[in-house]
Formats: structure tokens, C-alpha cells, sequence
């Protein structure tokens, strides 16, 4: 529980993980800002597509390491 005074130890509390909208209002900031495109992969409806951002990014990125 965070209180409105900040303190010294506020730095080793727990943060709160972004919610899916913050989390898509940021996506679209990067394209419309800085021409990022950052598109999860569960978001690709079409295979082909699916397994070519897939391809590409291994080729730029390497292998993920899935758990």
C-alpha cells in the first residue's frame, strides 16, 4: 500500500504492472511519435503474416527464449 507522502523506502515497494489500455496507448504512441511498430503477436489474426513477423524478428533479434 503506497501512501501520498513519498518516503525514502518508496523505491523498494512493488510497482503496479500497466494495464492493456495503457499498454496499447503506448504502442500507438511509439508508431505516431517515432514510426515504432510494436505488434503482439497474439494480435495477428493471419498465419502467414503471423509467421513472417516471426521470421523477421528472429532475424534481427535472435531466438526468444520461451519459458
Amino acid at each position: 500500500m503506497r501512501s501520498e507522502v513519498p518516503g525514502s523506502l518508496e523505491r523498494h515497494l512493488p510497482r503496479s504492472l500497466p494495464t492493456e489500455e495503457q499498454m496499447f496507448a503506448m504502442r500507438r504512441a511509439a508508431w505516431r511519435q517515432q514510426g515504432i511498430v510494436v505488434i503482439r503477436l497474439a494480435d495477428v489474426r493471419d498465419e502467414i503474416m503471423r509467421q513472417a513477423l516471426v521470421n523477421e524478428a528472429t532475424r534481427l533479434y535472435g531466438r526468444r527464449e520461451v519459458a
